[in-house]
């Protein structure tokens, strides 16, 4: 039998955050990392089901894995038993969806190979059917066809792994049409509102198209045409399927939510712009057909609301949930019932389900209730300038009831590297702060959110500004008394692996430990492993990190490139690699490993055969994560 965590029926009353306490215990790695019992809650287009996802043991495996469970609705209480629909025991299914009142649609991959089959599961019955049985090939759910019971719109790359042809596949038996061949640059493709395929983004690399056609029986034509540098991203058509809400920064520095007409391609009517930051997306209710909100990361999360009803709802939930940020995840397609997160930078949150009509707010699940939101730390944004004068934007973990000074501290600069650390709860920050560090993640130049400039200062700084930045924040630190200059380490993933190696390559002495999680070591290697799936993406990736057969970037690539460099590193390293990842190949970590410990520097290496670009498997974070604190907890002595 499958131990189902109970239902916590009940109107929740007003809730307000605890305030931080001093922590008298440290609670155990595995509470950080561990899969929680019950997450990722959904709620069924007719609202007839409740569903999420809870760690179970799947078909021919031991160990539980996330799959996903349903349970019937009467109203908005749940009703017999739960019933497990998923069986997987490889590997946690990575996302799911509804379509329709009946049928689940989830994504999997193989050992983190990232190429994904879209997989169906029919409620009723339980049959469970890969809608794309490819093997190397990567699907992806474009559009679910809401009026049309039978289909959804998919795109893989069966037939040409760089391209991502347009299929219409039936949910019950797999068949799929050819809706739109890829012809080799399209990168994305959009339908209006009732599924048809209207607009596509394409690219050589360096240029960007957005191609329109007002119907699917005729040809696509270019209507924009920019450099990469200038973003114009199709959101969703306006509710007469003939304008567009888009994304775009032409002739600004920051995106803002314009409105477009296709017939006249040069101009744009700006709905809503923030005055610092980019927006990252907008919601519109397609019940009411009205634009409903705009979102965007400052500090803090934010939203814009646009419609009265929509701004009601915040504020009722506001006032339930107060000191809480709140996120609507999930509602039935008569928008009567939400699935509502409530979290903010000390817990995962709670998880309710919100029936508007009875105005009842019944609370689903505390995601990770063995950790108490009074004894985890404050994230605070921080501000610090980079040696140019270029103002850094971060976040500041202090660990609980310590004063800010002469504390043992980690640099964590985060990953993409064209993304952006958030504020919100994070299990690696707050396990590192219960340990007693003190965490820095900065925002440096490249990262996402704060305008064209800002990202634009990252092109061809792999090793150079960029890592200054990251250096600056460590220097920081130690300026402002918080860090013990002998007790500073750095960690980071991805291209936060890469800033890893360089912080102790290029600065030797600053970092008494490191700790290196599928990072890149070699630029040229790393140019040479790109998917195919980002082949297209490959003169851009030229553009703003370097081409290695260009002299003058080849100079540069030399020069910032770690693992050319491994004489000068004398920092203890522990490294991490899946064996499986597709985008910084394990001969990253083979090559820098191997140097390393030619020459006697102390390196830990980990390496799991079924992970990829990062590890998902619950065991092997556990592994991951022990052998951090126990490396940290020997070099920095916290």
């Amino acid at each position: 039998m499958v131990a189902v965590a109970a239902w916590v029926p009940g109107l929740a009353q007003a809730v307000s955050p605890p305030k931080p306490s001093v922590p008298t215990v440290l609670f155990p790695l595995r509470d950080f990392f561990a899969n929680p019992a019950q997450a990722y809650f959904r709620v069924s287009d007719d609202g007839r089901w409740l569903s999420w996802m809870q760690p179970a043991v799947g078909d021919g495996g031991a160990t539980p894995r996330m799959n996903i469970f349903v349970q019937a609705l009467e109203g908005s209480k749940p009703t017999g038993a739960p019933k497990q629909m998923t069986r997987e025991s490889a590997r946690d299914i990575n996302n799911y969806f509804w379509k329709g009142g009946s049928t689940l649609l989830y994504q999997k991959d193989f050992g983190g190979d990232e190429n994904f089959h879209v997989v169906a599961v029919d409620v009723t019955t339980g049959k469970v059917v890969d809608l794309t049985p490819h093997d190397g090939a990567r699907a992806e759910i474009v559009d679910n066809l809401e009026e049309d019971p039978d289909h959804v719109l998919v795109q893989h790359n069966k037939r040409d792994k760089q391209a991502m042809d347009l299929y219409r596949v039936h949910v019950r038996t797999g068949a799929e049409t050819l809706v739109a061949s890829n012809p080799g640059n399209v990168l994305g493709w959009v339908t209006d509102h009732q599924g048809k395929v209207r607009m596509a983004v394409a690219s050589d690399g360096v240029n960007n198209k957005i191609l329109y056609r007002a119907t699917e029986a005729e040809p696509f034509k270019t209507v924009i045409e920019t450099d990469f540098r200038t973003e114009v991203q199709p959101l969703f058509f306006d509710f007469d399927n003939k304008q567009v809400f888009l994304l775009s920064n032409r002739g600004r520095d920051l995106k803002a939510l314009v409105k477009w007409d296709p017939a006249k391609p040069e101009a744009e009517q700006v709905v809503w712009e923030h005055p610092k930051v980019d927006l990252g997306g907008a919601t519109y209710s397609k019940l009411r057909k009205v634009l409903t909100t705009a979102e965007y990361a400052d500090d803090l999360p934010g939203r814009h609301v646009f419609d009265a009803k929509t701004a009601a709802l915040m504020d009722t939930l506001k006032k339930r949930l107060p000191g809480y940020q709140i996120d609507v995840q999930a509602g039935t397609r008569a928008e009567d019932k939400f699935i509502i997160a409530a979290y903010n930078d000390r817990t995962t949150g709670t998880r309710y389900l919100f029936d508007a009509k009875a105005g009842t707010l019944d609370k689903l699940a505390v995601l990770n209730p063995k950790l108490p939101e009074a004894q985890m730390a404050v994230m605070k944004p921080i501000r610090y300038t980079a040696r140019d004068g270029l103002e850094i934007p971060g976040y500041l973990t202090l660990p609980v009831g310590r004063p800010a000074k002469n504390l043992a501290c980690v640099v964590n600069p985060h990953g993409g590297p064209w993304a952006r650390d958030m504020w919100g709860f994070n299990p690696e920050v707050q396990f590192l702060a219960n340990r007693g560090y003190c965490v820095l993640q900065m925002n440096f130049r490249g990262s996402t959110g704060y305008g064209r400039k800002f990202w634009e200062a990252s092109f061809g700084q792999w090793g150079l500004k960029m890592q200054d930045d990251v250096t600056d924040g460590a220097q920081w630190l130690i300026k402002q008394g918080i860090a013990d200059p002998k007790r500073l380490g750095i960690y980071g993933g991805s291209y936060g692996g890469y800033a890893t190696l360089a912080g102790i390559t290029f600065t030797p002495d600053l970092y008494a430990a490191a700790v290196d999680y599928v990072g890149v070591a070699n630029l040229f290697t790393f140019m040479k492993t790109i998917p195919p799936y980002c082949e297209p993406f490959r003169q851009q990736m030229y553009a703003m990190v370097g081409n290695p057969d260009d002299p003058k970037d080849n100079a540069r690539l030399t020069a910032t490139s770690p693992a050319l460099h491994a004489d000068k590193i004398k920092t203890p390293l522990l490294v991490a690699q899946g064996a499986k990842d597709p985008r910084v190949n394990k001969a990253e970590s083979d090559q820098m490993v191997e140097a390393l410990k030619k020459r006697g520097v102390t390196v830990q290496y980990i390496v799991k055969d079924n992970e990829g670009h990062g590890f998902r498997n619950e065991e092997n974070r556990f592994e991951f994560y022990e052998a951090m604190e126990a490396f940290f907890g020997k070099h920095l002595k916290p």
